[in-house]
């Protein structure tokens, strides 16, 4: 019944449904497309930190130290806006998945770069020994132990990420937590519509500890 009585919860959360989807399907995609390329180019600067050219390893930490140094609302802000000064235009939902990307790459690099110069030294010579060159002992050998060991801070990130998608509202991204406030605007069931959406950041934030658990099992194998 409550679905049917105009001004019951029931009946404005039925109404709201709609862009409550719209919400969590651009929440799920800016923080999905955050984190794989996150993941990827935090490898590739992680391992730029371990085994680069010393000036590229110079130029890696910089972009670490500087990049986990500033606010991401920041990193928003100033890719929104900021690159508009020098005639770059970036659409608004790009420049927030380019900030958050920005900013955790910096993260999953530093977590990286721990747990590869964690692995202990006798992996590597023992692989240099039967034969295999450097690229072949960074990728079966060292990087295999290295994900496994940074998969813990791995979901932390992932998890920052998922909350950072709330800041894309002050550059006017329509992800969940603006699409709540919409919503809210136009029925006044603060306490109602708030309690809906931090229940589904603790489902989405739930099924990524889960698939990092999924992860750790998967890399469970391996013995050192």
């Amino acid at each position: 019944m409550g679905f049917t009585i105009p001004g019951t919860f029931g009946f404005e959360l039925w109404q709201a449904r709609y862009s409550l989807l719209r919400g969590i399907s651009t929440t799920l995609f800016a923080s999905g497309l955050t984190i794989v390329l996150a993941t990827l180019l935090g490898i590739l600067v992680g391992t730029v930190l371990a085994y680069g050219w010393w000036p590229l390893r110079l130029l890696a930490r910089a972009y670490v130290d500087i990049l986990r140094g500033i606010p991401v609302l920041v990193l928003i802000l100033f890719t929104y806006y900021g690159l508009a000064l020098f005639g770059i235009n970036v659409p608004a939902f790009w420049a927030g998945v380019i900030a958050l990307s920005a900013f955790a790459t910096a993260h999953v690099a530093e977590n990286l770069r721990g747990a590869v110069q964690s692995v202990p030294t006798g992996q590597m010579e023992a692989a240099k020994a039967i034969g295999l060159r450097f690229p072949q002992r960074l990728r079966y050998v060292i990087l295999p132990q290295a994900i496994r060991r940074m998969l813990p801070p791995w979901v932390n990130t992932g998890l920052e990420v998922v909350k950072g998608t709330t800041l894309l509202s002050v550059i006017g991204v329509v992800e969940l937590l603006l699409s709540t406030q919409q919503i809210v605007a136009r029925n006044y069931m603060i306490i109602d519509f708030y309690l809906v959406a931090g229940l589904l950041y603790l489902i989405i934030n739930f099924s990524i500890a889960q698939l990092g658990a999924a992860l750790e099992r998967r890399f469970s194998y391996l013995r050192y």
